[in-house]
């Protein structure tokens, strides 16, 4: 596995040098930041996440502020309470997209968000959860939460601003190229060994976990 800095100088070769490169990281949000998101922030993340896996993100995004409507601003307590008659006027809302299985999930991240409340509700759960153990956040949100394993769930924390990394195509050939792993990382012993490798990049750079992964994807 090569030291961070050499990734990242085969990362500044590609992208026109170190500072051009640099000017494409972004830095999470602070712990201090993450639990100010108010929970119908998490929840209209959440949701769009699950309807954009496997779809096409154009359609959600230009439907979001009917997903916005229909959903009443994503009201926690609202959409953990729907009710039948709800449930069968969303499925026939056109502002939406209708998706029977997708809409049942608002309810249940409504939920699992509304459980959070006991540790200090999810923005301080999430935002305080240490970065070198970031796989055990993802398990958290695919356990707790309704549809929110794998790339979704990577894709919701990064979206909402919170440290992390996404296993996307590049970052795993990365990760391949670096024997870390030897094929994309699904098992609990592979995902393991790609946070210990991030942990060790992390070390050496001083950089988190969301810059590291984005030098990564770069890198190719």
């Amino acid at each position: 596995m090569r030291h961070y800095d050499e990734i990242h100088a085969i990362a500044a070769d590609r992208h026109g040098g170190a500072d051009a490169l640099n000017r494409h990281l972004t830095k999470p949000r602070t712990p201090e930041q993450l639990a100010a998101i108010t929970e119908d922030r998490w929840l209209s993340t959440f949701t769009k996440c699950v309807f954009q896996a496997g779809f096409n993100w154009k359609v959600v995004e230009n439907k979001w502020d009917g997903f916005e409507a229909a959903f009443d601003g994503f009201d926690v307590g609202k959409c953990a309470f729907m009710d039948d008659d709800k449930l069968d006027a969303l499925l026939a809302n056109r502002d939406i997209v209708r998706n029977g299985p997708k809409i049942m999930t608002v309810r249940d991240n409504a939920v699992f968000l509304m459980e959070l409340r006991d540790q200090g509700g999810p923005g301080t759960v999430f935002g305080d959860w240490p970065s070198a153990d970031y796989i055990g956040l993802l398990d958290l949100m695919k356990t707790r939460g309704a549809r929110l394993g794998g790339m979704t769930g990577q894709y919701a924390m990064r979206f909402a601003g919170r440290d992390g990394f996404i296993l996307s195509r590049d970052v795993t050939a990365r990760l391949i190229a670096e024997s870390v792993i030897d094929k994309p990382a699904t098992s609990k012993t592979a995902m393991r060994a790609v946070q210990q490798a991030f942990n060790t990049w992390m070390e050496q750079s001083g950089r988190s976990l969301t810059e590291v992964s984005r030098v990564l994807a770069m890198s190719l």
